[in-house]
């Protein structure tokens, strides 16, 4: 693949990213969030923004390594994994923060969990640096799972 396609591909694979993360700040936790019962070990809200950012970015770059090996012919499932995980987390915010459904947004998020995980399984075996990229999200979206539990059970 030409220099330039890499470069093109790793911007679309980018706003691919940031469009789920756009969607997802169409529903920012506001008056409602803030009433709720929380857990201890909730964090700060200004935490959010930088660690999704640096999340956002790896994926991008993980389905990157993924797909210039071959584009989407090369790893379709790696790949189609990739994309179900992105819309689905583009619609927790929706569910939890737009709905004011947290056992909804939980159902979600375990569905999302099974994914990013199979992603992450599908990634290592095409570049160990794409699955190595996911371990993150992995790991935040495992926490982002219990504080999701915590909060339904808090607050039903």
């Amino acid at each position: 693949m030409e220099g330039w396609k890499l470069w093109a591909g790793l911007g679309g694979w980018i706003a691919a990213c940031f469009t789920a993360a756009a969607v997802g700040s169409l529903f920012p936790p506001g008056a409602w969030y803030a009433q709720l019962d929380k857990p201890p070990f909730n964090p700060p809200s200004w935490i959010f923004a930088p660690v999704w950012t640096a999340l956002y970015l790896g994926m991008a770059v993980a389905a990157w390594l993924v797909w210039r090996r071959g584009g989407f012919a090369g790893a379709p499932v790696a790949l189609g994994l990739f994309v179900a995980q992105l819309l689905l987390n583009g619609a927790w915010s929706w569910l939890f923060f737009g709905l004011h459904r947290p056992g909804l947004a939980l159902a979600e998020i375990l569905v999302l969990w099974a994914l990013i995980a199979a992603t992450l399984v599908a990634f290592w075996a095409q570049s160990r640096a794409a699955g190595l990229l996911f371990v993150p999200y992995l790991a935040w979206v495992s926490f982002a799972s219990v504080l999701n539990v915590a909060l339904w059970r808090l607050n039903r």
